[in-house]
């Protein structure tokens, strides 16, 4: 795991419940949970119990949205239901339309269930009028949870790092990989990276409040696309060109690099929303929750990141 302590406060008694509890985000806040003093912490996974240590004492059950009172019951008499379920693209395995549904059971649940607080995370930038499903998807399930009555937040993240990050991952490893590197037109749009860890520190935050909000969860530096790269690549200490070129030049590469690795590299829905700015908080928000710097942590990480390619599938 990422270096850091804990935050301090009171410690959180009561039963706490996550959607993934041993996925990339889930797992990082699950260990802040226990760490934090929570009563009871319960897992609703939907990939069995992976063997990670210090996460003996996460009591798991089936996230199975086919039977949506047993997931009510697994919740009965919780205090905070953090949620991180979503997909990334659609896929013959599981499509957006898919998590919306299964979304809204999880809320409805919820509420059966009589959960005090809800902490959800959505996306930089949902709109319900957006031509990406997954942004739209987003904002139909922030609409959705106010609907719901039940005390809740709602963070906003961009782009993770940290731990078993995809995106940040592999542009290092595409660096390492090839001598030119090619970012989708010109490379001039934003991108606001939190470490992961950053993130579930302020989801147990928002697990303690009792106010309705929404948070843009973002990290101190705000990058271009493309001066993330060159970024990358001076730390990494590698002479590389990076250059524009069109996108679906770029998303045709992209598409070869995942069909090599037997993985989706990136989608034409994530290369125009990408460009569209869309990863990025919107002109004149500085807020910055996130502490940790993606430099700072990239120096510490530079011998080893991008040594290896990141499945996407692999992972789930």
């Amino acid at each position: 795991m990422d270096d850091h302590k804990t935050d301090g406060g009171p410690r959180l008694g009561g039963r706490h419940v996550l959607t993934g509890p041993f996925g990339y985000t889930g797992s990082y806040l699950a260990r802040l949970l226990l760490e934090a003093g929570a009563g009871e912490v319960r897992g609703l996974s939907g990939h069995g119990r992976p063997c990670l240590p210090g996460l003996e004492a996460v009591k798991t059950f089936p996230l199975d949205f086919s039977r949506p009172d047993d997931l009510a019951k697994a919740m009965e008499g919780t205090d905070v239901l953090y949620n991180t379920y979503w997909v990334r693209f659609n896929h013959r395995r599981f499509t957006h339309g898919e998590a919306l549904r299964n979304t809204r059971l999880l809320f409805g649940a919820a509420r059966r269930a009589g959960v005090g607080r809800i902490v959800h995370v959505s996306i930089t930038n949902p709109s319900l009028d957006s031509p990406f499903e997954y942004f739209r998807g987003k904002a139909e399930l922030e609409r959705d949870l106010a609907g719901t009555g039940l005390s809740h937040a709602i963070l906003r993240p961009a782009v993770l790092f940290g731990g078993r990050d995809i995106l940040v991952n592999n542009i290092a490893w595409a660096l390492r990989t090839f001598p030119v590197l090619g970012v989708f037109g010109r490379g001039d749009y934003g991108i606001r990276p939190i470490h992961v860890r950053d993130l579930a520190c302020l989801m147990l935050e928002a697990g303690r409040g009792r106010t309705d909000s929404t948070l843009n969860a973002v990290g101190p530096e705000r990058f271009t696309y493309r001066g993330l790269a060159v970024t990358l690549a001076r730390i990494l200490g590698l002479k590389r060109l990076i250059l524009p070129c069109p996108a679906i030049l770029g998303y045709a590469v992209g598409k070869a690099v995942g069909w090599l690795h037997r993985d989706i590299f990136i989608t034409w829905p994530e290369v125009k929303g990408l460009m569209a700015g869309l990863l990025d908080t919107p002109e004149g928000t500085d807020e910055a929750p996130g502490r940790t710097r993606l430099t700072a942590w990239a120096e510490r990480r530079r011998d080893d990141l991008g040594r290896v390619y990141a499945s996407e599938l692999a992972r789930r």
